[in-house]
C-alpha cells in the first residue's frame, strides 16, 4: 500500500456497539499496527493508524476492563500519537510531534523531565472527551457543574522545574501570599484569610492523588515535574473534599510507572537574574520494569538553586535570598492482575531560604535596612499506599499515607532605637490520613460515589527571640508562648447524578464530618494553664455539607450549570498573649451560575463563565495582638462576589491564545474584634485579575520543531490584613514570561525569560509582622534569564 495513504488496521465489526461500553481488553506487548487491530476486534471500533512509523512502533501490554475510548486512549500514548474521532465508532491516531511515545521502537522514552507541550489539534478537528478526575467519579466535563481548570503536565513544566507559582501564572483566579517557596498560602475565588502561618487551616485544600498534601500547614511547594495533569477546582468543595476546600482545591495528578518500558531522560539549566546572582537546575525521570511488567518503578529527581537579589548592606551582603530546592517523588506500581494494582508512592522536598525576599518600601530598590539574618527552612515528606481496582462495573480505590512538615521562618523584630532582636517560629505538623471510595461513572443513567475518610493532624507552633549583641552574637534567648492543635475527622459522604432527559443532569451530595478537636499552650505559666483549663479542654464538632446542582447541554459542546455547595474549616487555638485561646470554625455557603462552550485547550473556540454569590460566616483570620504577635481569631461575617471568565481560540494550526479575567469584591459586613471593624473588606483579596497568553508550536523541517509558551498577568489591589499594623496596600502590578523550545523528541534547547519588563511590583506587603519603623513591600523576582538543555534515552 502506498506511504501516502492511510494504514487501515481494523474494520467497524458490531454498528450497534456503544463507543462508552467497558469491555475486557487484553493485549500483548508487540507492534502497535497488531496492538490496533486487537482493541477494534474486542471494543468493536475501526482504528486507522495514519502514518507506517507509527503503525511499526512497540507498545507495552494494554489489559484490563477499558471503554473503546480509554483503550484507543492508552494506545495513542504509547505510541506517541493524538487519537482523532471519526464518526461515532472510529479513530485516527495521527503522530503527535510533542509528545514523545510511551514506548518507541528504537528508543522506548518516557515523559520528558522538561518536555514540549503537547500539539494543539487543528480547529475544527474531533477530540477525545475531557474527563474531570477531580470529581471522584470520572465525571465528563459536558456533565460537570463548576469553573475547573486542567493544566497540561508537559506545558507546565517547559522551560524547567517549576513549582505552585505556575499555576498562579496559568490561572487568573489562583494567587499566593509570596512569603516565599514552601511557607506561601494560596487563595482561589477571593475567599482568603490570613497572612501568616498561623494555626488555621488553609482555604485550598492540595491533593497529590485522592489525598491531602497537608492539613493546617502552608503550601509544601512541590516541583510540578512528570506531572500527567493538574486540576484547579473553584470551590466550595465541601462535600467531595471536606475541611480545608472553601475557596476550591489544586489536584496534582502524576504520571504512572509504564509496564515494560526502561527509559532515561533529563535536563539541566542555568539562570541569570537582573540586579542579582546566577542560578542553575537540575531534573531527571526514569521509569523501569522491576519484574516485567508486574512490578514497575517510576522516579523523579529535582535541584534548583535559585539566584539571590535582595541586598543588605548594614550586613555587608548582596543577594542574601538565595534559595535552595532539592526533592524527588518514587511510585512503584505491582499488577496485582484482574484489573487490580498497588501503589506505593514516596516523595520528599527539602527547601532552604537563606534570608527573606522583602525590601523596604521607602528606600533603594531591592534594598532591606536591616542588621540581621531572616530566612527560612521548610521540609516536606510523604508516604503512600493506593490499591485500586474494579468489582464488576464498580471502581474502588483505597489510599493510605502519612504525612511530616515542618517549618522554621526568621524574622527581623527589632523595634527602633532598642536592641537588635530576632523572631523564630518554628511549625511542625503531622498527619495520618486515608481514603476509601467506591464509585460508578455515569454512562447512561446514573452515576455515583461513595467513600470514607480519616484524618488525624498534629501540629505544634512555637516562638522564640533572640537578642543579638554587638558582635552579631545571641546573648539571650527567651520563649514565647506556643501553642499545640490536634484535629481527628471522620467523614462520610456521597453523591450521584441522575440524567433526567438528554443533555439535562441533576446531582445531589453531601457529607457528614465528626471532628475531635484538643490542644494546649507551650511554655506558659502552669498556674495560668490550670486557671484556664476550660479553654484547652477537647471538644466535638459535627457538621453536614450538602451540594445541588443542574447541569444543561442546549446545544452541542454548550454546557450550563447552576450550583449550591458548602464548605468549612474547624476551629482550633491561637496564641493570646501569655496563654492561647480558642477560634470557632467558620463557614461558607455558595450559590453560583455559570456557562461553557467548546473544550479548553482543544478546538477552534472555547469559553467558560461564572458568577458566585458567597456568604462566609464567622471568619477565621490574622492580626496583630498588643503584645506586638500574629494572632488568629474569627472576625465577623462576610460576604464575597466573584466572577470569571476564561476562553481561548485557536488562530491557526499553530498559534492558540487564551486569557482570563476574576473579578471580586468582598466586604465584612458584622465585625467583631476592634481591629476588624477598621476596615470593610476580606484581606488579602484582589479586586481583579487578569491573564493573557500564548501557545504556539511549528514544525520546522523533518522531525525539528518550535514551540513557544508566553503569557501576561495584572493583579489587582488589595490590603495586607486586620487592623493598622496590617492596612498596607499590596498588589497592582504587571507580571509576564516567555518559554522557546527548539528541538527533536530526545532532545531540546530553551530559553525562559521570566518577568519581561523587569517590574518591581509588590506581591505581598509582608515582610516581618513587627514594628521595625519601616514599611516593606515584597518585589518580584527582577528580569530573569534561563537557557536549558532537555534529552531523553
Amino acid at each position: 500500500m502506498p506511504y501516502r495513504l492511510p494504514i487501515v488496521l481494523a474494520v467497524l465489526l458490531a454498528a450497534t456497539a456503544v463507543q462508552a461500553e467497558e469491555r475486557r481488553v487484553d493485549v500483548p506487548a508487540g507492534r502497535a499496527s497488531d496492538a490496533a487491530a486487537a482493541i477494534a476486534r474486542q471494543t468493536g471500533t475501526s482504528i486507522v493508524i495514519s502514518a507506517p512509523d507509527l503503525a511499526a512502533r512497540q507498545v507495552p501490554a494494554i489489559r484490563g476492563r477499558y471503554s473503546a475510548e480509554e483503550a484507543v486512549r492508552r494506545l495513542a500514548r504509547a505510541i506517541g500519537a493524538r487519537p482523532v474521532a471519526a464518526g461515532s465508532l472510529g479513530w485516527r491516531l495521527v503522530a503527535d510531534q510533542r509528545r514523545a511515545p510511551v514506548a518507541h521502537a528504537a528508543s522506548r522514552t518516557p515523559a520528558r523531565a522538561a518536555a514540549a507541550p503537547p500539539a494543539l489539534p487543528p480547529p475544527g478537528v474531533g477530540t477525545m472527551p475531557i474527563v474531570v478526575l477531580a470529581s471522584k467519579r470520572d465525571v465528563r466535563l459536558r456533565d460537570y457543574a463548576g469553573q475547573i481548570t486542567i493544566l497540561d503536565g508537559d506545558s507546565l513544566s517547559l522551560g524547567g522545574p517549576v513549582g505552585t507559582d505556575r499555576i498562579a501564572d496559568r490561572v487568573a483566579s489562583v494567587t499566593s501570599t509570596y512569603l516565599g517557596s514552601g511557607r506561601n498560602k494560596l487563595f482561589i475565588r477571593g475567599i482568603a484569610d490570613s497572612s501568616f502561618t498561623g494555626p488555621t487551616q488553609a482555604t485550598v485544600g492540595q491533593y497529590l492523588g485522592d489525598l491531602r498534601l497537608s492539613y493546617n500547614s502552608p503550601d509544601p511547594d512541590l516541583r510540578l515535574s512528570d506531572m500527567e495533569r493538574v486540576e484547579v477546582l473553584e470551590g466550595p468543595q465541601g462535600t467531595l473534599y471536606g475541611a480545608g476546600s472553601l475557596g476550591g482545591i489544586i489536584r496534582l495528578v502524576p504520571n504512572e510507572p509504564e509496564p515494560g518500558v526502561a527509559a532515561v531522560s533529563g535536563s539541566v539549566g542555568g539562570s541569570a537574574t537582573q540586579h542579582g546572582a546566577m542560578g542553575a537546575d537540575a531534573g531527571a525521570v526514569m521509569n523501569l520494569p522491576l519484574a516485567g511488567e508486574r512490578l514497575t518503578l517510576r522516579a523523579v529527581f529535582d535541584a534548583e538553586s535559585q539566584g539571590g537579589y535582595i541586598d543588605k548592606p548594614l550586613i555587608g551582603r548582596d543577594d542574601v535570598n538565595r534559595t535552595n530546592i532539592y526533592g524527588g517523588r518514587a511510585m512503584a506500581r505491582f499488577d496485582a492482575g484482574g484489573d487490580w494494582t498497588v501503589d506505593l508512592i514516596g516523595l520528599g522536598q527539602w527547601t532552604e531560604g537563606r534570608d527573606s525576599q522583602y525590601a523596604d518600601r521607602e528606600g533603594p530598590p531591592l534594598v532591606r535596612m536591616a542588621n540581621v539574618t531572616e530566612g527560612f527552612d521548610a521540609d516536606y515528606l510523604q508516604g503512600q499506599v493506593v490499591v485500586s481496582g474494579r468489582l464488576g462495573s464498580v471502581r474502588f480505590r483505597s489510599s493510605t499515607g502519612i504525612v511530616r512538615q515542618t517549618l522554621q521562618e526568621r524574622y527581623d523584630a527589632t523595634r527602633p532605637g532598642e536592641d537588635t532582636r530576632l523572631f523564630v517560629q518554628d511549625n511542625d505538623s503531622r498527619m495520618i490520613a486515608n481514603e476509601t471510595r467506591v464509585w460508578q461513572p455515569m454512562e447512561d443513567r446514573l452515576g455515583w460515589v461513595l467513600g470514607a475518610s480519616y484524618t488525624g493532624s498534629r501540629s505544634e507552633l512555637t516562638r522564640g527571640f533572640d537578642t543579638i549583641g554587638t558582635a552579631n552574637v545571641s546573648s539571650m534567648s527567651t520563649s514565647s508562648t506556643g501553642v499545640r492543635n490536634t484535629v481527628d475527622e471522620l467523614t462520610v459522604y456521597g453523591e450521584a447524578s441522575y440524567r433526567l432527559r438528554q443533555g439535562l443532569v441533576a446531582t445531589a451530595g453531601g457529607r457528614v464530618t465528626r471532628s475531635e478537636l484538643g490542644g494546649q499552650g507551650e511554655d506558659v505559666d502552669q498556674f495560668l494553664a490550670l486557671l484556664r483549663a476550660e479553654v484547652t479542654a477537647q471538644r466535638h464538632e459535627t457538621v453536614f455539607l450538602p451540594s445541588l446542582s443542574l447541569s444543561a447541554s442546549p446545544i452541542a459542546d454548550t454546557a450550563l450549570y447552576i450550583k449550591y455547595q458548602e464548605g468549612f474549616r474547624p476551629g482550633g487555638l491561637a496564641i493570646d498573649g501569655d496563654f492561647v485561646r480558642r477560634f470557632r470554625s467558620d463557614r461558607t455557603a455558595t450559590f453560583e451560575i455559570g456557562a461553557r462552550h467548546g473544550q479548553p485547550g482543544t478546538g477552534p473556540f472555547d469559553l467558560a463563565g461564572s458568577l458566585a454569590f458567597t456568604r462566609w460566616r464567622d471568619i477565621q483570620a490574622d492580626f496583630i495582638d498588643p503584645v506586638g504577635l500574629p494572632t488568629t481569631a474569627n472576625i465577623g461575617d462576610g460576604q464575597v462576589w466573584t466572577a470569571t471568565l476564561s476562553g481561548g481560540v485557536a488562530i491557526t494550526r499553530d498559534l492558540r491564545i487564551e486569557g482570563g479575567v476574576s473579578w471580586n469584591d468582598s466586604r465584612i459586613d458584622s465585625p467583631r474584634p476592634l481591629e476588624a471593624s477598621r476596615i470593610g473588606q476580606v484581606p488579602n483579596i484582589a479586586n481583579i485579575n487578569v491573564r493573557a497568553g500564548f501557545d504556539y508550536q511549528r514544525q520546522l523541517r523533518g522531525d525539528l520543531t518550535l514551540a513557544a509558551q508566553g503569557w501576561t498577568r495584572y493583579v489587582g489591589k488589595s490590603r495586607l490584613g486586620i487592623g493598622p499594623e496590617l492596612g498596607e496596600e499590596q498588589g497592582d502590578y504587571l507580571d509576564s514570561g516567555l518559554t522557546v523550545r527548539i528541538g527533536r523528541e530526545a532532545m531540546g534547547l530553551s530559553l525562559g525569560i521570566s518577568n519581561i519588563f523587569d517590574t518591581e511590583g509588590n506581591r505581598f506587603a509582608l515582610g516581618t509582622p513587627f514594628d521595625i519603623g519601616r514599611d516593606q513591600i515584597t518585589p518580584l523576582r527582577p528580569r530573569t534569564f534561563r537557557l536549558g538543555l532537555d534529552l531523553s534515552f
